[in-house]
């Protein structure tokens, strides 16, 4: 876990904290802490340092109900989210800290337009997103409630945007897609021409999925597909700990039931195992797996 990731999650946990949280519950909570004492508290102090230097209003209280007294941390979500912008408490931390922490390339105006940024812009970023109008009018219409329209893989969509998500290098626009009838997710740079308002969106906001969650055969625009492989007994720790969810067979091979939406990502982890994994189904993906291999020769 980097810095950037400990500080968003850091934040995320005083913001939601009902009580004032000791260093160890939070060091629990967040994760990507060193494991020593001594170091954690080093790393943690300059984490603080950071968070305040940002302008967060860090909190120090007593925790109730503790004899003899332990100091305990919090950020007071009104306090900081004050009244002015129309986003959620962890959605301002998040916003606060990607605009504090990396330098956003393209038109500053966009960020403007957001209330995100302006002058008051630190110089000594860590990194840098690109950025653009085309983004700021799409987190505007997830926050006003409104669909937009752009032609990706040359078809005509209107989505209901849900979040955006800068992940892997590249932004995703996570929504419902009207055309589908399904929570879909895009690769923005993927769409192709302009972007536009187009009404008021009608679907409720589903449960959003996070690119950074899913594996390179779950990113992809098409419907799903259910596929299920089994990995040889000398490979079978090695799918157990990429996969997790496995079923143990009697022979010691694991099978593994995945969901696929882009067959080339779903190719190139099957081929990581070489010979010590097949495709059992459905029939179909496993003729085109075969198929294709058979053209490679």
């Amino acid at each position: 876990m980097d810095k950037l990731e400990r500080l968003l999650n850091l934040t995320a946990a005083l913001l939601h904290a009902e009580i004032p949280l000791t260093a160890e519950e939070l060091r629990d909570r967040v994760g990507g802490y060193p494991d020593t004492k001594a170091t954690f508290r080093r790393a943690f102090e300059r984490d603080k340092d950071d968070l305040r230097s940002m302008g967060m209003p860090l909190r120090v209280e007593p925790v109730p109900g503790v004899d003899p007294p332990v100091d305990g941390y919090r950020l007071d979500r009104d306090e900081y989210a004050g009244t002015e912008l129309a986003f959620e408490a962890d959605e301002l931390a998040a916003l606060h800290l990607a605009t504090s922490l990396v330098r956003l390339d393209g038109d500053d105006t966009a960020l403007v337009k957001l209330g995100a940024a302006g002058g008051n812009a630190p110089t000594d970023s860590v990194g840098r997103v690109p950025f653009n109008d085309t983004l700021a009018t799409m987190i505007g219409a997830a926050v006003d409630r409104k669909a937009l329209a752009f032609t990706y893989n040359d078809v005509e969509r209107i989505v209901e945007p849900w979040k955006l998500s800068f992940t892997r290098g590249h932004w995703y626009l996570s929504g419902f897609d009207r055309l589908r009838e399904d929570q879909r997710l895009y690769r923005v740079d993927r769409i192709e021409g302009d972007v536009s308002l187009s009404g008021p969106a009608e679907a409720p906001v589903g449960d959003v999925n996070e690119p950074i969650d899913l594996r390179g055969w779950e990113l992809g625009d098409g419907p799903a597909v259910e596929a299920t492989i089994v990995v040889d007994a000398d490979q079978a720790a090695y799918a157990r700990h990429i996969l997790g969810d496995v079923v143990d067979q009697p022979d010691g091979s694991v099978t593994a039931t995945l969901d696929v939406r882009n067959i080339d990502a779903f190719r190139s982890f099957v081929l990581s195992f070489l010979e010590h994994a097949e495709i059992l189904e459905p029939a179909d993906l496993r003729s085109d797996f075969v198929e294709w291999l058979e053209a490679q020769q």
